[in-house]
């Protein structure tokens, strides 16, 4: 991958984090526990304690990907390696994040990826704003896995064969 496409990946990157970001922070600055569910049962709090934590963890690796992408660009000579690494980051700690999340209040069913159907599907039915915010950052994150694909496995794969060179 030359210098070029790998600056303007970090660039496009580094915008749909953005998105996602803004996004992530409005519902969690406008929503806590007793607001997604004021008098549930303790399953259901349970539930919302998970996916709040879940998203704020992501949230925090989005930010730090997102300042990471952005040094790299600010540099005055681009640093291709420290660029590669972030965007590896970018996969592993916020694509699989988002994809994976620790709680599992949520997971993608791929048999409706391809129906137009959302791929997402929750543990337990949550209130339209949880339900929402999920469904609208998941078109950034699936964009991202497929743009920063060579990072899950062929990036470390070529690092290694040119460590041992």
């Amino acid at each position: 991958m030359s210098a070029a496409n790998v600056q303007k990946l970090c660039e496009t990157t580094r915008e749909k984090l953005k998105y996602a970001i803004e996004k992530m922070e409005l519902f969690l600055n406008q929503h806590a526990l007793p607001q997604l569910g004021p008098e549930q049962d303790e399953e259901m709090t349970h539930f919302y304690q998970g996916f709040l934590s879940d998203l704020r963890h992501l949230l925090v690796f989005s930010e730090m990907s997102y300042e990471k992408l952005g040094v790299a660009l600010r540099r005055a000579t681009f640093d291709e390696s420290f660029a590669q690494k972030a965007l590896y980051n970018v996969y592993h700690y916020g694509v699989n994040n988002f994809f994976y999340p620790k709680n599992e209040s949520y997971s993608e069913d791929g048999r409706y990826a391809y129906t137009g159907q959302d791929a997402i599907r929750f543990r337990k039915k949550p209130v339209r704003p949880a339900r929402d915010i999920i469904l609208e950052i998941t078109k950034v994150y699936e964009e991202l896995r497929d743009d920063l694909t060579y990072y899950e496995s062929d990036y470390l794969t070529e690092r290694r064969m040119q460590n041992q060179v």
